[in-house]
């Protein structure tokens, strides 16, 4: 995925931060993206990430808790057996829930009512279940624009990369849960101080285009991006 969008795909509790998704989970959905057609994002009863592309040739889609729907949420005893429907209309996706549910549908926070055109970047809520619907043909020019002015290996210092590996080191080992590790966790790894360490990030922040996002998504949307760079992978955070 080559956008902010990236960021906002996956999290059953809290689908709009990436600091939930594991390398492998990140770079499922850049493969989803570059297929280019709409999809469905969320998590199971297990907290594994699920994708569901949403096919051309489909008309009407069902979502609910019964084995027959074509999205099945088995495991949410929230959601209704037939909950939502995703129909297509003249190329768009939109979700209806006319009195199908007991506990009601969500759109972006909003009680749906009637018939929704689904946007890029849209969280749907269903019982205790969020997804995300990523449309990556939404965004394709601007997905290009950004995926070439990404940063190279080239544009990084070594001192700056360790610190990039450091801080994504807690995406290692296959875990969906992970956060950036804390300044204090990289001083102590790279025996550097703290304030060293955030004069390397500001650098990074600055470097990868996060500086003005909130504070409290820069550090995980710069280790999206880093991945999705190929500045640091898997391997880098395997190795102490």
């Amino acid at each position: 995925m080559a956008s902010d969008a990236l960021g906002r795909c996956g999290l059953q509790q809290d689908p709009e931060r990436l600091h939930g998704s594991s390398p492998a989970e990140i770079l499922e959905r850049m493969e989803a993206e570059r297929a280019g057609a709409p999809f469905l994002v969320y998590r199971d009863a297990s907290g594994a990430q699920r994708l569901f592309p949403l096919p051309a040739s489909a008309s009407r889609l069902t979502l609910g808790r019964g084995a027959g729907n074509d999205v099945c949420i088995d495991w949410d005893e929230s959601v209704s057996r037939v909950h939502a429907e995703l129909i297509r209309l003249g190329g768009e996706w939109t979700v209806v829930d006319d009195g199908l549910s007991r506990n009601g549908s969500f759109l972006n926070a909003e009680r749906l009512s009637g018939r929704r055109r689904l946007r890029d970047g849209d969280l749907l809520r269903i019982g205790d279940t969020s997804i995300v619907y990523p449309a990556p043909q939404e965004r394709e020019h601007g997905s290009t624009a950004f995926s070439k002015g990404l940063p190279t290996s080239a544009d990084l210092s070594p001192a700056r990369r360790r610190v990039l590996i450091a801080l994504a080191r807690p995406y290692g080992g296959g875990s969906g849960f992970a956060t950036p590790a804390t300044n204090q966790q990289i001083a102590d790894e790279l025996f550097l101080s703290v304030d060293g360490v955030k004069t390397h990030l500001r650098g990074l922040f600055e470097l990868f285009g996060v500086q003005d996002l909130p504070q409290n998504e820069k550090r995980a949307t710069l280790v999206e991006r880093a991945f999705l760079a190929g500045v640091i992978t898997e391997r880098d955070l395997a190795q102490g």
